[in-house]
């Protein structure tokens, strides 16, 4: 009898490593996620530019450079300083109101809880860096920094051939 209790606490170990081991970390989720997500496009400097060159313990710092458009400037903010100066309640309540163009807000209110935790996590693994990024800005405000403008244009009168 006590083989087979051996033999069944064995399995029942082996069980559990099998479960824990395909339940994914989550800051390794949210490191997908991130990345899948586009973030780095916009809140990590220079990644438009160089992409993965950019060494991860560079990224997500928040960015000078603006987005212009009806709403005034804003900035893609620090989510690094921004993870670890708020409770992962207060996160993810940030993350599920509406923000300022061009931040897809509507993506981010789409992604479940655990996603989010995910995201929350890996900002925290990753540790604070950088500064916090510029205030945003009204409409009609001097603009001290680069910025991209998000107005329509007209179409202009040139012709254009559709290969």
């Amino acid at each position: 009898m006590p083989r087979l209790t051996a033999t069944a606490a064995l399995a029942l170990g082996l069980l559990s490593l099998a479960s824990s081991a395909a339940e994914p970390d989550p800051a390794a989720r949210g490191r997908y996620l991130v990345a899948i997500g586009g973030c780095n496009d916009c809140h990590t400097p220079g990644f438009a530019q160089q992409g993965e060159a950019i060494p991860e313990q560079d990224r997500l710092i928040g960015a000078a450079v603006g987005f212009s458009g009806p709403w005034g400037v804003s900035y893609p903010s620090n989510l690094r300083l921004s993870a670890h100066q708020a409770s992962e309640e207060e996160w993810l309540g940030k993350a599920r109101r509406n923000g300022l163009p061009p931040m897809p807000w509507t993506a981010m209110q789409a992604m479940s809880r655990d996603d989010l935790a995910a995201i929350y996590r890996y900002l925290r693994a990753l540790g604070p860096a950088g500064s916090p990024a510029p205030a945003a800005l009204g409409p009609g405000q001097p603009i001290p920094t680069p910025h991209f403008v998000f107005v329509p244009q007209p179409p202009t009168s040139a012709k254009t051939s559709l290969r």
